[in-house]
């Protein structure tokens, strides 16, 4: 059964919501522009130096004058409004559900597995830091609607490019190739920050879709044997582009390279990309809590993604859904789908203490339709997107949470389970709060979900592999020139001497000193934001192997983290299926 749009039962519960919050909406927005107009960022303090600008003080003085007056009369409003608003929660479904209609059915499934028995599929996470304005500045970002535009075409001109693959058709090594960046569509890059101004004369929802095509070409080494090329498939998702390889008539390299600059060790091939992954099928973001910021992302990433969750989380009191205080807040997921939804759950944390409280932070769980095997059983997916509890120092809170995750995702799929459909993918991603190398977070690096997920960065406790690069940016240094742009970012991020100064170092346990990296280790930094798959609750007959790990550098100035993005081929034993 197909989810419904609307959170609301019906649509008059939905007209006196929408009427509650247009009384609320005036005021809190006052309230947001009187605290912006007061806190400014290192990008806009050095902007008015570069300017010779001395009127700020008088901008704030009368601003925030203005403001607050104007937050006074609203009030009486809102408070109203709020009347109206909050008894209406404790009939809202925990979040609201997009569907993009699709030109043929096709489109939106997977066709991988019915031809040749395998797929891959591309997932992707990031923490957008998209808060209301004046709570975004404190994390060093502003401009909250500008940015989630910013961050909706980027994101669209990465996972619409070519993915291009290029074969080696010999057993040994015949030297590194690379897609030249010339054929890679460039357009004109949504930009913030130091180069803000081409992207603030449109604050329009709208962009164009290139199309995706995958291009595969295979090189012999054999100097008298011409290079062939396949033709492009024009594909609106990878649902059909880079799974059709190994069908009759098309030759099976020993090799692939699978990109520009992708390196190999332990068995995992990574990178550190200007772009997002071309054709990722799943995305999750955190820390979407703007309503507004939501809506503009929808618009945007509808044409690629048909499937979208937002505004997900409860607001106000809700004992049913066991979270302990008001919430001023949702739990900021927001979770786009290539593949259709078929079964979507949103569980609240009820531990949260302090600021952390004031949001409804919990799991938000899907089951997804990829399509049939070859003996036209159902292929499905299961994806999990999180984001635990912020404050350093409380670890035992995370590790609760870790318990309710394992816990509720277990539940989640007994019961949706079918007899009669293959699991292929069990992915728990999101923004973890904790890292593999801080002293302080030693409760959750040994947590026993880690022994039913796998992490394709960690070597175990407190030991990352050696290539892994840490998430967490240092807030003030957002806009230095050595990280304010994509590929600035990126040339800094894969040296080692540069890295130390813009990712956050790890956190120490109080009173002890910290020592690190140990033992000739490399400098890694906070990696907190995890894409974590489980092998062990997936058919039996589906063999799962990394393709590619992906560290994103492509929305350097318009958040404090980095993306991350990891790439999985799956084999389905079709002898083995028919047993």
């Amino acid at each position: 059964m197909a989810l419904r749009a609307s959170p609301f039962p019906n649509g008059f519960v939905a007209g006196i919501h929408a009427v509650g919050w247009a009384f609320i909406l005036p005021c809190f927005w006052f309230l947001d522009r009187l605290i912006s107009v007061c806190k400014t960022t290192t990008l806009e303090r050095s902007q008015r130096l570069e300017q010779e600008c001395y009127l700020h003080p008088l901008k704030v003085f009368f601003g925030s004058i203005i403001f607050f007056i104007l937050f006074l009369i609203a009030a009486p409003f809102a408070f109203l409004g709020f009347l109206l608003w909050a008894p209406l929660q404790a009939c809202r479904r925990p979040f609201s559900y997009h569907r993009e209609t699709p030109s043929s059915p096709e489109m939106e499934t997977h066709t991988g597995f019915e031809l040749v028995g395998k797929a891959s599929f591309g997932f992707a996470t990031a923490n957008l830091c998209l808060l209301p304005d004046s709570l975004a500045r404190f994390n060093n970002l502003g401009h909250t609607q500008r940015r989630a535009t910013a961050i909706g075409r980027r994101i669209v001109q990465g996972v619409c490019r070519p993915h291009i693959r290029i074969f080696v058709d010999s057993p040994s090594s015949c030297g590194t190739l690379s897609p030249s960046n010339s054929i890679l569509p460039t357009g004109h890059p949504c930009t913030y920050g130091a180069t803000d101004k081409q992207d603030h004369h449109s604050d329009s929802a709208e962009v164009s879709i290139p199309n995706s095509n995958s291009h595969v070409v295979c090189v012999p080494c054999n100097d008298t044997e011409e290079p062939s090329t396949e033709a492009p498939t024009p594909v609106l998702n990878s649902n059909q582009n880079s799974n059709q390889e190994g069908r009759a008539g098309h030759r099976t390299a020993p090799r692939v390279l699978l990109s520009q600059g992708l390196r190999q060790e332990d068995n995992v091939p990574w990178e550190v990309s200007s772009l997002f992954p071309a054709n990722v099928d799943i995305l999750c973001l955190e820390e979407v809590f703007d309503k507004r910021a939501a809506q503009k992302l929808t618009q945007l990433l509808r044409p690629v993604f048909g499937h979208i969750l937002y505004d997900v989380g409860v607001y106000a009191c809700q004992p049913p859904c066991g979270c302990s205080s008001f919430k001023f807040f949702n739990s900021g997921l927001f979770l786009a789908s290539r593949f259709p939804v078929l079964e979507a759950q949103y569980r609240c944390f009820p531990n949260s203490r302090g600021e952390d409280a004031l949001a409804a932070k919990g799991l938000l769980s899907a089951k997804v339709l990829i399509g049939q095997n070859k003996n036209q059983k159902r292929v499905v997916g299961y994806f999990n997107c999180t984001h635990l509890h912020a404050p350093e120092g409380e670890g035992e809170i995370r590790c609760e949470q870790l318990n309710m995750v394992t816990k509720w995702t277990g539940d989640f799929q007994a019961a949706n389970k079918q007899p009669n459909e293959d699991v292929v993918f069990d992915v728990l991603c999101g923004d973890f709060n904790f890292d593999n190398c801080s002293p302080d977070d030693n409760l959750e690096q040994n947590h026993c979900l880690f022994e039913e997920y796998r992490d394709p960065c960690r070597a175990g406790p407190r030991q990352e592999k050696p290539w892994v690069i840490g998430t967490l940016l240092e807030q003030p240094t957002l806009y230095e020139d050595d990280v304010n742009t994509p590929e600035k970012l990126q040339r800094t991020l894969e040296r080692e001497e540069l890295r130390k100064r813009y990712i956050s170092p790890p956190v120490p346990v109080e009173g002890i000193p910290l020592v690190y990296p140990e033992n000739g280790e490399p400098w890694i930094g906070r990696r907190i934001d995890y894409i974590l798959y489980r092998e062990s609750s997936i058919s039996k007959h589906c063999q799962t192997e990394i393709e590619e790990m992906t560290f994103i550098t492509q929305l350097a100035g318009l958040t404090d983290h980095i993306p991350v993005g990891l790439r999985l081929n799956v084999t389905l034993d079709s002898d083995r299926a028919e047993e």
